[in-house]
């Protein structure tokens, strides 16, 4: 299995990104979820992940507009203290009517966002709160660092971390001893090398969201692949646009992710762990049936050296 560790607390490597099970949601009409989905299949791939040996969930409070944690908490309730939780604020919304209307980093408002996701998480702390504006104001960020740092020493929050790409945000929260993650954009395709190096020389840990490229790199699309309204991929382009060509740099290394018994999704999450032992990545889920195959990547564990270099010339 592989294994990871915020701060010096031990993580499964792979986490579960909790995004998509907060259901359809949407800001100023424009959805921001991941179409429909099933309470009960998400409860039961929630706890299917923990039997498989997934430890970490990473979650927000805009997800669904509160709903995503209150799955976590229904499903994981009784073996809290046995798992790892990171949640996040920046993002408004309203829970009664699924509208995240925009932004809010002010101190205030962290703080009773915290408080919220503590009430629907049902616990007493949140092991890893990350701010999730990505490219929040940087002259506001040092006092975005110190409400954070005031949760820390409240016993609200145990650690700290900012989600973003951008390095020099990143190293706003990474000065301080209580930030032990940043969690930023990265797959095989690509992400900020910068924030990475970053993580790596600081020990935080690299949380990777969109680790299957949205899932485009599990192969379950096609040309002719079209996405409902209410799905935040809705509107993509698979015969001219940007998706097009992802599909065609798949299909050139597909032999190289798929090798020893790999899927897809396996050998883009291996590819990786074989990147950085910083990453941590959060594949997001639906169903069980994907929380089975994401979490049958850990057996696999990360690709070589080798297949990490072939992948560079044939990207190349």
């Amino acid at each position: 299995m592989v294994r990871r560790s915020i701060g010096e607390v031990e993580i499964s490597g792979l986490g579960m990104g909790c995004w998509a099970i907060g259901g359809p949601h949407a800001r100023q009409g424009s959805p921001v979820g991941w179409g429909v989905i099933d309470d009960g299949e998400s409860v039961r791939a929630l706890r299917r992940a923990y039997e498989l040996g997934v430890t970490f969930f990473d979650t927000a409070d805009v997800y669904g507009c509160g709903h995503s944690e209150k799955l976590i908490a229904e499903a994981l309730g009784d073996v809290r203290d046995e798992i790892v939780i990171a949640s996040k604020a920046g993002y408004t919304y309203v829970e009664e009517t699924r509208e995240a209307p925009g932004e809010n980093g002010d101190p205030e408002y962290i703080r009773w966002a915290c408080d919220e996701s503590l009430r629907r998480l049902n616990t007493d702390r949140i092991d890893l709160y990350q701010f999730h504006l990505g490219g929040y104001d940087l002259a506001k960020a040092d006092e975005v660092l110190a409400v954070f740092e005031e949760l820390v020493a409240a016993g609200k929050v145990r650690a700290i971390g900012w989600s973003t790409d951008d390095p020099e945000r990143a190293a706003v929260f990474a000065k301080s001893p209580h930030c032990k993650a940043i969690q930023q954009h990265f797959n095989v395709f690509g992400g900020n090398a910068d924030v990475l190096a970053l993580c790596e020389e600081r020990g935080l840990a690299s949380i990777v969201r969109g680790p299957l490229g949205m899932g485009l790199l599990t192969g379950k699309f096609t040309a002719d692949s079209t996405l409902p309204a209410d799905d935040v991929r809705h509107g993509w382009d698979f015969r001219t646009g940007d998706q097009a060509e992802s599909l065609r740099r798949l299909e050139a290394i597909r032999d190289v992710l798929t090798s020893d018994g790999r899927t897809l999704a396996q050998g883009a999450l291996g590819w990786l762990w074989g990147r950085s032992e910083a990453f941590v990545p959060i594949p997001g889920f639906k169903t069980v049936a994907q929380v089975e195959e994401n979490a049958g990547a850990l057996r696999h564990g990360p690709l070589t050296s080798a297949q990490l270099a072939q992948i560079v010339d044939i990207l190349q």
